[in-house]
């Protein structure tokens, strides 16, 4: 069983998500003894954004019209998906910078995204291809928008994420979050301790 452990934050050692992934990823590592963990730090090693040549992965490698930079973009997108791919479980850190994910984990998203390894189109519509993988989503927030609709209407972060992931077949998404992360000592204490709750009700 593969795990794949992802962090996005540029908080250092600061960061709340850094912190839920870690305990996530040692529950997850108790609980399947064995457990192949591979851990992605998008903050050291970010993708550079979708540009004319990072779209050379929807060219084959070989491809004779593939400039050197597109083929080095080619193999780091591949790399990146194959290893989406092989995760039976992939555990995802991410902070709320205005109102939506870090850009850094956008740009890897947007590697991995493909038509033909993570999803497909169909006469029907694009069908996901990623089925039967977990997802767990660590997610902070320094206001709280999850219990009411404006806040809701202003997330943009928990929302995107379930809907790429489903967009790529994934049903299985689980959300640990801690809010108010920047509301006072005392919101803070209670967000961090809902986050660990809800952390230790993971199943397995």
């Amino acid at each position: 069983m593969k795990l794949l452990h992802i962090d996005s934050s540029i908080s250092g050692q600061n960061s709340v998500t850094r912190g839920l992934t870690r305990k996530i990823v040692e529950r997850q590592k108790a609980a399947n003894p064995g457990l192949d963990v591979e851990y992605l730090d998008l903050a050291l090693q970010a993708p550079a954004p979708l540009s004319l040549d990072a779209l050379g992965f929807r060219l084959p490698p070989s491809d004779e019209a593939l400039t050197d930079i597109q083929r080095r973009e080619n193999e780091l997108s591949e790399a990146l998906v194959a290893q989406l791919i092989a995760a039976d479980v992939v555990v995802i850190g991410s902070p709320l910078y205005n109102f939506t994910v870090p850009a850094q984990l956008k740009a890897w998203l947007d590697r991995v995204a493909q038509a033909g390894r993570t999803f497909k189109y169909t006469e029907k519509g694009p069908v996901g291809l990623l089925g039967g993988k977990t997802v767990i989503l660590a997610l902070s927030r320094g206001g709280v928008y999850s219990t009411s609709d404006a806040g809701n209407a202003m997330e943009h972060q928990e929302s995107y994420l379930k809907t790429i992931f489903g967009f790529m077949g994934v049903t299985d998404i689980r959300v640990v979050r801690a809010e108010g992360m920047d509301m006072g000592p005392e919101s803070r204490e209670r967000g961090l301790a809902q986050a660990q709750e809800a952390i230790l009700a993971l199943a397995a």
